[in-house]
């Protein structure tokens, strides 16, 4: 019998703005599962959109990550030194016909219907390039060809997911207009080069995962297995993040924020670990991690309460 291969999580922002409450609990969550899990955790800025990166945003990602304890296996990979790697794959999927050139602007593409993941693509390029009104523009996009087959996987967390890409968002975007990798594509080599096994993130990003499954079938890549946490909300429940003004983590006296990361993540940390310092909470979380408590949660209210979007027990491994 072979052996599995070694766990290898990782946690990867992109750096669009500092690290918030909500991108913490990702970080956290990531590196427990891969140290209960006795593997190895990465970090990676996804730093390949940057007409959204905002100026010393990476840097200040790590040195917040550094500020609250956290440790990773070998150096910070930043996505932008893997293109070379992100467009070899985008000509595998060009020669091999699974992907084509597309003419199409977003305005081209107003009345195509509204489906759960945007406007649905209709294929209008997928014969030749678009008759839209940027048909004589130079900038092309790449999209990869898509069927209606349902796309699924088995979320640790939030149990059995489809989608029929063809029909829910039609061929995607893989080469942007502007020339940038897209980032399903960017994400889905980076983690086949760094042996990623397991993906810990937030549920947010939960609709991506089908493509990204997509992209690595038709590539030949193995497919990690996949836990989506509840995402953190604000007093209005709407989802903490950099486009609704999250504000960044904390700088001084860190623990406080770490021990309300755990109790978000429904873990219970005692009342004797206010008084401690980040290496003794990070101990006792080490001791004390179980991913499966916020299994089926799908949003954590203000306070580190969550709701569930359906009973557990209505969910098989």
């Amino acid at each position: 019998m072979s052996k599995p291969p070694e766990y290898v999580g990782r946690f990867a922002p992109s750096p669009t703005g500092p690290l918030h409450f909500g991108s913490l609990l990702a970080a956290v969550a990531s590196r427990l599962e891969a140290r209960r899990r006795g593997g190895r955790w990465l970090l990676r800025i996804e730093d390949i959109d940057p007409p959204r990166e905002r100026p010393g945003a990476a840097r200040r990602i790590v040195e917040a990550l550094e500020r609250y304890g956290f440790e990773w296996d070998g150096p910070v990979l930043y996505q932008r030194h893997s293109e070379t790697s992100h467009r070899a794959a985008l000509q595998r999927l060009l020669a091999a016909s699974l992907a084509y050139p597309c003419g199409c602007s977003r305005r081209d593409l107003l009345d195509a219907p509204a489906g759960p993941l945007g406007r649905i693509y209709p294929g209008t390029c997928r014969k030749g390039k678009g008759k839209g009104k940027s048909s004589n523009a130079p900038e092309f996009a790449v999209r990869v060809l898509t069927d209606n087959s349902q796309t699924g996987f088995v979320d640790r967390l939030q149990g059995a997911q489809s989608q029929r890409l063809e029909s829910e968002s039609g061929d995607f975007v893989v080469l942007r207009r502007d020339g940038l990798i897209a980032y399903q594509l960017a994400v889905v080599v980076d983690d086949y080069e760094q042996n990623v096994t397991d993906v810990v993130r937030g549920i947010d990003l939960m609709d991506s995962t089908p493509r990204q499954i997509w992209l690595q079938r038709l590539l030949g890549y193995p497919t990690p297995s996949y836990a989506h946490i509840p995402v953190a909300t604000n007093a209005a429940g709407i989802k903490l993040s950099k486009n609704t003004g999250a504000l960044a983590v904390p700088m001084e006296a860190v623990e406080p924020t770490l021990i309300s990361a755990l109790k978000a993540l429904r873990q219970s940390p005692p009342d004797t670990l206010a008084k401690a310092g980040i290496g003794e909470i990070w101990e006792w979380s080490f001791a004390h991690w179980d991913l499966q408590k916020l299994r089926g949660f799908r949003q954590l209210k203000p306070g580190g309460q969550a709701t569930r979007s359906v009973p557990c027990g209505e969910f098989t491994e």
